[in-house]
Protein backbone atom coordinates (compact mmCIF):
# COMPACT_ATOMS: atom_id res chain seq x y z
CA UNK A 1 0.00 0.00 0.00
CA UNK A 2 1.42 3.83 -0.70
CA UNK A 3 -0.09 6.86 0.71
CA UNK A 4 -0.02 9.03 -2.61
CA UNK A 5 2.94 11.30 -1.02
CA UNK A 6 5.52 11.37 -3.70
CA UNK A 7 8.97 11.06 -1.60
CA UNK A 8 10.85 12.48 -4.72
CA UNK A 9 11.73 12.11 -8.19
CA UNK A 10 13.73 9.14 -9.78
CA UNK A 11 15.40 9.48 -13.38
CA UNK A 12 15.54 6.28 -15.72
CA UNK A 13 19.38 5.07 -16.53
CA UNK A 14 19.00 2.40 -18.80
CA UNK A 15 15.80 0.22 -20.34
CA UNK A 16 16.55 -3.51 -21.49
CA UNK A 17 14.00 -5.46 -23.73
CA UNK A 18 13.85 -8.73 -22.82
CA UNK A 19 10.79 -11.46 -23.96
CA UNK A 20 7.64 -10.43 -22.69
CA UNK A 21 9.70 -8.05 -20.25
CA UNK A 22 11.08 -4.39 -20.02
CA UNK A 23 13.69 -3.43 -17.45
CA UNK A 24 14.06 -0.26 -15.99
CA UNK A 25 17.36 0.71 -14.31
CA UNK A 26 16.08 3.52 -12.37
CA UNK A 27 18.33 6.16 -10.48
CA UNK A 28 16.47 7.28 -7.16
CA UNK A 29 17.56 10.73 -4.82
CA UNK A 30 19.82 10.58 -2.11
CA UNK A 31 18.16 8.65 0.52
CA UNK A 32 15.47 7.68 -0.70
CA UNK A 33 16.75 3.78 -1.32
CA UNK A 34 18.03 2.93 2.30
CA UNK A 35 17.13 -0.22 3.45
CA UNK A 36 15.53 -0.62 0.31
CA UNK A 37 15.92 -4.75 -0.72
CA UNK A 38 14.75 -7.37 -3.69
CA UNK A 39 11.21 -7.80 -3.30
CA UNK A 40 10.17 -4.65 -1.80
CA UNK A 41 7.38 -2.74 -3.64
CA UNK A 42 7.90 1.16 -4.93
CA UNK A 43 5.28 3.49 -6.83
CA UNK A 44 6.82 4.64 -9.89
CA UNK A 45 4.56 7.24 -11.22
CA UNK A 46 1.69 6.03 -9.53
CA UNK A 47 2.37 1.82 -10.79
CA UNK A 48 3.56 -0.68 -7.93
CA UNK A 49 6.52 -2.32 -9.16
CA UNK A 50 8.91 -4.32 -7.41
CA UNK A 51 12.57 -4.14 -7.06
CA UNK A 52 14.43 -7.23 -9.06
CA UNK A 53 17.96 -6.30 -9.06
CA UNK A 54 20.28 -3.32 -6.51
CA UNK A 55 23.30 -2.88 -9.30
CA UNK A 56 24.57 -0.27 -6.97
CA UNK A 57 23.83 2.17 -3.94
CA UNK A 58 20.95 4.59 -5.43
CA UNK A 59 19.86 2.64 -7.97
CA UNK A 60 17.25 -0.35 -8.35
CA UNK A 61 15.88 -2.70 -11.61
CA UNK A 62 12.44 -2.89 -11.79
CA UNK A 63 11.07 -5.52 -14.49
CA UNK A 64 7.39 -5.04 -15.93
CA UNK A 65 5.52 -7.10 -17.94
CA UNK A 66 3.73 -6.16 -21.08
CA UNK A 67 0.29 -5.86 -19.72
CA UNK A 68 1.13 -3.02 -17.35
CA UNK A 69 3.00 -1.70 -20.03
CA UNK A 70 0.23 -1.09 -22.38
CA UNK A 71 -2.09 -0.16 -19.05
CA UNK A 72 -0.09 2.67 -17.96
CA UNK A 73 2.69 5.87 -19.12
CA UNK A 74 5.46 3.61 -18.40
CA UNK A 75 5.63 2.32 -22.19
CA UNK A 76 7.02 5.64 -23.00
CA UNK A 77 9.32 5.88 -20.61
CA UNK A 78 12.97 6.77 -22.60
CA UNK A 79 16.48 6.92 -21.23
CA UNK A 80 16.60 10.12 -19.06
CA UNK A 81 12.96 10.24 -18.37
CA UNK A 82 12.08 11.17 -14.75
CA UNK A 83 9.30 9.89 -12.69
CA UNK A 84 7.63 10.41 -9.06
CA UNK A 85 8.53 7.61 -6.90
CA UNK A 86 6.84 6.21 -3.33
CA UNK A 87 8.17 3.72 -0.67
CA UNK A 88 5.82 1.28 0.08
CA UNK A 89 3.73 2.28 3.43
CA UNK A 90 4.93 1.07 6.61
CA UNK A 91 2.69 -0.20 9.69
CA UNK A 92 2.10 2.75 11.98
CA UNK A 93 2.97 5.07 8.65
CA UNK A 94 1.18 8.90 8.89
CA UNK A 95 -1.55 8.44 5.74
CA UNK A 96 -0.71 11.83 4.45
CA UNK A 97 -2.44 11.50 1.30
CA UNK A 98 -5.09 8.36 0.71
CA UNK A 99 -4.69 4.77 0.43
CA UNK A 100 -3.23 3.70 -2.72
CA UNK A 101 -3.03 0.44 -3.96
CA UNK A 102 -0.34 0.99 -7.02
CA UNK A 103 -2.92 -0.41 -9.67
CA UNK A 104 -3.67 2.44 -12.28
CA UNK A 105 -6.79 2.08 -13.55
CA UNK A 106 -6.64 4.16 -16.37
CA UNK A 107 -4.85 6.49 -18.61
CA UNK A 108 -5.52 10.42 -18.94
CA UNK A 109 -4.57 13.42 -20.76
CA UNK A 110 -3.52 16.85 -19.68
CA UNK A 111 -6.49 19.08 -21.69
CA UNK A 112 -5.38 22.71 -20.28
CA UNK A 113 -3.14 24.15 -18.10
CA UNK A 114 -3.86 27.58 -16.30
CA UNK A 115 -1.04 29.12 -13.92
CA UNK A 116 -3.04 31.63 -11.29
CA UNK A 117 -0.44 33.46 -9.03
CA UNK A 118 1.22 30.71 -6.93
CA UNK A 119 -0.96 28.16 -7.96
CA UNK A 120 -1.04 25.71 -10.88
CA UNK A 121 -4.04 24.03 -12.33
CA UNK A 122 -4.70 20.99 -14.47
CA UNK A 123 -7.25 20.01 -16.33
CA UNK A 124 -7.25 16.48 -17.36
CA UNK A 125 -9.63 14.47 -19.60
CA UNK A 126 -10.91 11.26 -18.21
CA UNK A 127 -12.12 8.80 -20.57
CA UNK A 128 -15.17 6.97 -20.56
CA UNK A 129 -16.51 5.46 -17.77
CA UNK A 130 -14.41 6.44 -15.56
CA UNK A 131 -15.81 10.10 -14.79
CA UNK A 132 -18.62 7.92 -12.64
CA UNK A 133 -15.57 7.89 -10.13
CA UNK A 134 -14.64 11.08 -9.90
CA UNK A 135 -16.81 14.10 -7.76
CA UNK A 136 -15.43 17.37 -6.86
CA UNK A 137 -14.04 17.30 -3.02
CA UNK A 138 -13.21 14.10 -3.77
CA UNK A 139 -9.69 12.04 -4.22
CA UNK A 140 -7.76 11.02 -6.73
CA UNK A 141 -4.37 9.45 -7.27
CA UNK A 142 -2.61 11.12 -10.60
CA UNK A 143 0.78 9.77 -11.19
CA UNK A 144 1.51 8.29 -7.85
CA UNK A 145 -0.01 11.39 -5.66
CA UNK A 146 -2.79 11.81 -3.86
CA UNK A 147 -4.73 14.80 -4.80
CA UNK A 148 -8.05 16.58 -4.46
CA UNK A 149 -10.29 17.14 -7.23
CA UNK A 150 -11.42 20.89 -7.23
CA UNK A 151 -13.67 20.48 -10.14
CA UNK A 152 -15.16 18.00 -12.10
CA UNK A 153 -17.72 17.78 -15.46
CA UNK A 154 -19.54 14.60 -16.50
CA UNK A 155 -19.96 14.31 -20.00
CA UNK A 156 -23.58 11.75 -21.09
CA UNK A 157 -21.19 9.52 -22.58
CA UNK A 158 -19.50 8.80 -19.29
CA UNK A 159 -16.28 10.87 -20.71
CA UNK A 160 -15.26 14.36 -18.82
CA UNK A 161 -12.69 16.01 -16.95
CA UNK A 162 -11.56 17.27 -13.68
CA UNK A 163 -9.22 19.95 -12.48
CA UNK A 164 -6.52 19.85 -9.71
CA UNK A 165 -4.72 22.61 -7.92
CA UNK A 166 -1.24 22.50 -7.28
CA UNK A 167 0.94 24.51 -4.90
CA UNK A 168 4.83 25.52 -5.41
CA UNK A 169 5.30 22.52 -2.80
CA UNK A 170 3.54 19.76 -4.77
CA UNK A 171 5.37 21.13 -7.96
CA UNK A 172 8.86 21.02 -6.62
CA UNK A 173 8.93 17.18 -5.22
CA UNK A 174 7.22 15.69 -8.51
CA UNK A 175 7.24 16.23 -12.24
CA UNK A 176 3.86 17.49 -12.66
CA UNK A 177 5.36 20.61 -13.63
CA UNK A 178 6.87 19.06 -16.45
CA UNK A 179 3.62 18.32 -17.99
CA UNK A 180 2.42 20.00 -21.38
CA UNK A 181 -0.89 19.91 -23.06
CA UNK A 182 -1.80 16.02 -24.49
CA UNK A 183 0.86 14.46 -21.82
CA UNK A 184 -0.86 11.35 -20.36
CA UNK A 185 -1.19 10.15 -16.86
CA UNK A 186 -1.44 7.50 -14.74
CA UNK A 187 -4.82 7.84 -12.67
CA UNK A 188 -5.96 5.37 -9.77
CA UNK A 189 -9.39 6.00 -8.49
CA UNK A 190 -10.31 6.24 -4.81
CA UNK A 191 -11.63 2.89 -4.20
CA UNK A 192 -14.22 3.30 -1.74
CA UNK A 193 -15.76 6.10 -3.80
CA UNK A 194 -15.41 2.98 -6.78
CA UNK A 195 -16.88 0.39 -4.70
CA UNK A 196 -19.92 2.70 -3.46
CA UNK A 197 -21.03 3.72 -6.56
CA UNK A 198 -20.47 0.35 -8.58
CA UNK A 199 -22.65 -1.24 -5.40
CA UNK A 200 -25.40 1.48 -6.21
CA UNK A 201 -25.47 0.34 -9.82
CA UNK A 202 -26.05 -2.98 -8.85
CA UNK A 203 -28.79 -2.21 -6.76
CA UNK A 204 -30.57 -0.58 -8.84
CA UNK A 205 -30.14 -3.07 -11.63
CA UNK A 206 -30.90 -5.68 -9.60
CA UNK A 207 -34.23 -3.74 -8.14
CA UNK A 208 -35.62 -2.09 -11.38
CA UNK A 209 -35.21 -4.49 -14.01
CA UNK A 210 -37.07 -4.03 -16.80
CA UNK A 211 -37.93 -0.68 -15.89
CA UNK A 212 -33.90 0.33 -15.93
CA UNK A 213 -34.58 1.40 -19.72
CA UNK A 214 -37.50 3.95 -18.64
CA UNK A 215 -35.69 5.13 -15.72
CA UNK A 216 -32.32 6.04 -18.41
CA UNK A 217 -35.03 7.99 -20.65
CA UNK A 218 -36.54 9.87 -17.75
CA UNK A 219 -33.03 10.90 -16.55
CA UNK A 220 -31.69 11.46 -19.80
CA UNK A 221 -34.77 14.05 -20.68
CA UNK A 222 -33.33 15.21 -17.27
CA UNK A 223 -29.90 15.80 -18.62
CA UNK A 224 -28.79 13.02 -15.91
CA UNK A 225 -27.42 9.68 -15.63
CA UNK A 226 -27.69 6.79 -13.35
CA UNK A 227 -24.13 7.76 -12.31
CA UNK A 228 -25.53 10.66 -10.89
CA UNK A 229 -28.37 8.61 -8.75
CA UNK A 230 -25.17 6.99 -7.65
CA UNK A 231 -22.92 9.65 -6.40
CA UNK A 232 -21.67 9.47 -2.92
CA UNK A 233 -23.80 11.67 -0.59
CA UNK A 234 -21.40 13.06 1.43
CA UNK A 235 -17.14 12.63 0.52
CA UNK A 236 -14.72 12.66 3.55
CA UNK A 237 -13.31 16.26 3.85
CA UNK A 238 -9.89 17.31 3.27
Amino acid sequence: MFTGIVQGIASVMRIDERPGLRSFHLRFPEGFDEGLAIGASVAVDGTCLTVTARPAPGEATFDVMQQSLALTTLVALRQGSRINVERAARDGAEIGGHPLSGHVDFMAAVAEIRRPENNHVLRIAVPSPWMRYVFAKGYIAVNGASLTVAEAARERDGSGWFEVWLIPETLRQTTFGEKGVGDALNVEVERSTQVFVDTVREAIDERLGPLLPLLEEMLARQGRTLDDMARPAALPPQ
